[in-house]
């Protein structure tokens, strides 16, 4: 009787230890972008430019429709996050700034046509 709770606590420990080992798969969530595509944006562009540019965002503020924030995440295995945020800011339907994680472009300040 002795060795067959032995063999059970033995069998509970080596399958606990696998646990640990299954592979997890990793979890993109949001708008991936690229510095290039954030390149490409210029102050005074419409609103339907940069969804052409950038697609939809991920959330957007229906009571203050003057920020679109553009949020990508990716869980990997638990232990590594990542986390990459661009809000583009509005004036009068035109954009007027960018923040976030990505380099503004040196030429942001041009607008198109100019």
């Amino acid at each position: 009787m002795q060795i067959v709770k032995a063999a059970l606590l033995c069998g509970t420990v080596m399958l606990a230890s696998c646990s640990s080992w299954v592979y997890r798969i990793d979890i993109p969530q949001g708008n991936f972008l690229e510095q290039k595509l954030v390149n490409k944006l210029r102050i005074d562009m419409s609103r339907e430019q940069v969804l052409f540019i950038l697609g939809s965002p991920v959330a957007r503020n229906p009571f203050a429709d003057n920020k679109w924030h553009y949020l990508y995440t990716l869980d990997k295995n638990k232990s590594e996050n990542s986390r990459t945020e661009l809000v583009i800011h509005f004036n009068n339907d035109k954009v007027s700034d960018i923040s976030g994680d990505f380099e503004k472009p040196e030429e942001f300040n041009t607008p198109l046509g100019s």
